[in-house]
């Protein structure tokens, strides 16, 4: 009896057409604001930062397997930076990238003991870190406590530049973000940030550099996340240290991911999409629309775990945008296989991350 190769695969031609097709919606984005009124231009900006949010959050959680409820204070610093250094006179947009950074470097001495914390430790933890930098922010005279303060200097600006201005920001925040993640996960290090997710003893063993391979991944998403906080001051305007510190930000992350599907890629941006419809549907409803968004978070995790895009995936075989690796029989062999193994013996092949 001959022996059959599995066949190892990553790209399909469903993922190559996906690539062409994630071009051109980005183009169309661009561009679109030639065409969209004042009030979608500003919905799409807010779409833009919630993309963020999902991805940076399942890319820690879902990936890193980092499950953090405290990455509000990377959203909260990131708004605070930006108001400072608009403040000491540099130009706001430029403000709201090197504030960005200013968060990941914060984020690298933090994560020299909160990634000593393990599961519900590091998720606690990380909640405290955020209360104390809420603290911290109250007490700078400028915020002037919860009455917090404006981005004065982005008033310079006509206001139609102004929200295009951003509107643009925010897609190529979002872009190169992504892009940045997707090259992160499909390389080795993105394998070894998989390893350590699915057993970190067993990942140290074969040489994979746990500390390394977390506290960048940490770093990566704290930086992602101040972006994101930047931005929402720029389309807000003013900052209240008890609105950006607040952890209905990191409820919302992990709504997102949790919908669209925990640790695929897909999933973030699917979950960041249905957060922003119902917001945009139901957000007006007060009380009753934060509700909602608990009962379908406790829906999904009960009868859907694996979320929207997680359960297509694991029925269908949808890989649009793949990270990892399948293993698959050729066609002929798999066909021999379902012919003489019994019901019990036959399993769907899985992607291996």
């Amino acid at each position: 009896m001959s022996v059959v190769s599995p066949v190892i695969e990553r790209g399909t031609v469903a993922s190559r057409i996906a690539g062409v097709g994630v071009a051109m919606i980005i183009v169309l984005l661009a561009v679109a604001p030639q065409f969209l009124s004042a009030g979608v231009v500003d919905r799409m900006t807010a779409l833009f930062i919630y993309v963020i949010l999902a991805a940076m959050w399942n890319a820690l959680a879902g990936f890193g397997g980092l499950v953090s409820v405290g990455q509000q204070v990377f959203f909260g610093l990131g708004a605070y930076f930006a108001i400072r250094l608009a403040n000491a006179g540099l130009n706001p947009f430029v403000s709201l990238f090197v504030s960005a950074v200013i968060v990941g470097v914060v984020s690298w001495p933090i994560s020299l003991f909160m990634l000593r914390l393990k599961n519900g430790e590091f998720a606690i933890g990380m909640w405290v870190i955020a209360a104390l930098t809420h603290l911290l922010v109250n007490l700078d005279r400028l915020i002037q406590g919860e009455t917090g303060t404006s981005l004065i200097s982005l008033n310079v600006y006509d206001a139609s530049t102004r929200r295009v201005t951003i509107y643009w920001l925010a897609l190529a925040s979002m872009t190169a973000l992504l892009a940045i993640l997707f090259g992160l996960l499909r390389g080795s290090t993105g394998a070894a940030i998989r390893a350590i997710r699915d057993n970190e003893d067993a990942a140290a063993s074969v040489g994979v550099r746990v500390t390394g391979t977390k506290r960048l991944l940490f770093v990566l998403a704290a930086f992602g996340i101040g972006v994101a906080g930047a931005l929402w001051l720029a389309t807000a305007i003013t900052f209240q240290p008890k609105t950006y510190f607040s952890v209905q930000w990191t409820a919302y992350m992990i709504f997102m991911v949790l919908v669209g599907g925990i640790g695929t890629f897909e999933g973030a941006i699917l979950g960041a999409l249905l957060f922003f419809l119902i917001e945009t549907w139901f957000g007006g409803t007060g009380v009753w629309y934060l509700i909602g968004l608990g009962a379908t978070a406790l829906v999904f995790s009960l009868f859907l775990p694996r979320g929207l895009w997680g359960t297509l995936e694991e029925h269908f075989g949808w890989r649009l945008l793949p990270v990892g690796y399948r293993v698959r029989l050729p066609a002929r062999a798999a066909n021999m296989a379902d012919e003489t193994a019994s019901p019990a013996q036959t399993r769907p092949h899985r992607e291996k991350a």
